[in-house]
């Protein structure tokens, strides 16, 4: 009988079960993959706060960065830029490696090639079926932890609800020739009511790559050439990876023994795809749930609400506003975009969101409303007949 079985050996998965092997819970991690090494569609770009706040080895930090090239459907340029660092690019597969290390030397038992097919909740445990290195095997736990990634079936099949938004990421590593900033693109043939980028990481090399709803090798490859072209990257012959991305949380991240955290339970911010950080947000609050129902044994659906209450203070308003902000985004055409462009570069917002000491690179909703606010959108969105209110449908 263990205490906790993390199902998902993930950056996400791996820190919980760090945190709860070291208070001395015997853990386990199951994960289906045969090595935790591997591409990871993720650009890996964290920032500041995060780094501080979890203590990221600087080793893993491919490059520091401060500033960032927006382009308009029409090839206009809004530059962001501060004089100190923002965020760092992480090696993402170095960084999931370096975390799971740390629970193995915490205690945490790993099984790679295990793929978890189905859980009996009791009074007294769980259950949980799997296939480990192709043979059927039963193993007993005090609570389970789902930690797979954006998973939609598997969490529907536990009755915990259906996330019913979401798109898909694709992304390559490519060679570049002389670009050093962070580029993002808008634009209906670049990616349908998302955006495309193009992060520098070391060594002359970069991640391309955007977020769609559907084709998104199509719109890879219609970004690739059009980089190609501009001569910013040597080749367009590359081999993408793909991962889907919840837009909304999962409508219940808790039941009878029983906690979801990460991508699979939705806690990812709607307007950029990202998920590190409010991953291992609410990662800390699942190990402290877990902690005081694991030492007075209240393991019940009652006892690990305060989970879902706890992660949803810390990010519910924040996930509310980005949504409304991604949806918004979604119904602006072209023209649309590249008119907001212009007020923005026209009226000095450029200049004024680079300087506002109080916007984050994380909590995107206060720049969101902050954008929002100015008299000179606003008229434009009137205009428009696009009113945006956040919090209405």
């Amino acid at each position: 009988m263990y205490d906790v079985i993390v199902v998902g050996g993930g950056l996400i998965g791996s820190y919980l079960a760090c945190k709860l092997a070291g208070m001395g819970y015997g853990v386990v991690v199951l994960e289906q993959h045969e090595q935790l090494e591997g591409q990871v569609c993720c650009t890996g770009i964290i920032s500041q706060e995060c780094i501080s706040a979890f203590d990221v080895n600087k080793d893993l930090i491919l490059r520091q960065v401060n500033s960032a090239r927006l382009f308009s459907p029409s090839g206009k340029v809004i530059r962001l830029r501060r004089e100190e660092n923002q965020a760092g690019i992480v090696n993402r597969s170095a960084f999931d490696c370096a975390v799971a290390s740390q629970a193995r030397i915490k205690g945490a038992e790993y099984r790679l090639h295990c793929l978890v097919t189905d859980l009996e909740v009791g009074e007294s445990g769980v259950t949980v079926k799997a296939t480990f290195q192709k043979e059927g095997i039963n193993l007993e736990t005090r609570v389970v932890v789902i930690a797979t990634g954006f998973n939609p079936k598997f969490t529907e099949r536990l009755h915990l609800g259906k996330i019913d938004d979401f798109a898909v990421s694709t992304q390559a590593e490519v060679e570049v020739c002389e670009v050093d900033e962070i580029e993002v693109y808008f634009g209906q043939k670049i990616a349908p009511g998302f955006f495309g980028w193009l992060v520098p990481t070391s060594n002359r090399r970069a991640l391309v790559g955007l977020l769609t709803k559907r084709n998104p090798r199509f719109y890879l490859e219609r970004l690739l050439l059009s980089l190609l072209s501009q001569g910013k990257i040597v080749t367009a012959d590359v081999e993408p990876v793909y991962g889907g991305i919840p837009l909304k949380p999962l409508p219940s991240t808790y039941g009878d023994r029983l906690l979801v955290v990460g991508d699979a339970a939705g806690q990812v911010k709607p307007t950029t795809g990202g998920g590190i950080y409010f991953g291992l947000l609410s990662a800390e609050i699942a190990a402290d749930v877990l902690h005081r129902g694991l030492t007075n044994d209240a393991l019940s659906v009652i006892n690990l609400a305060s989970y879902e209450r706890g992660w949803k203070r810390k990010l519910g308003r924040e996930l509310e506003i980005d949504y409304y902000a991604r949806k918004f985004y979604q119904r602006l055409g072209d023209q649309q975009i590249d008119k907001i462009f212009d007020v923005i570069k026209s009226h000095g917002i450029e200049e004024s969101l680079s300087k506002a000491e109080d916007l984050s690179f994380d909590w995107h909703g206060r720049a969101v409303l902050r954008l929002m606010g100015y008299r000179a959108v606003s008229r434009v969105l009137e205009v428009m007949k696009m009113p945006f209110r956040p919090g209405s449908s």
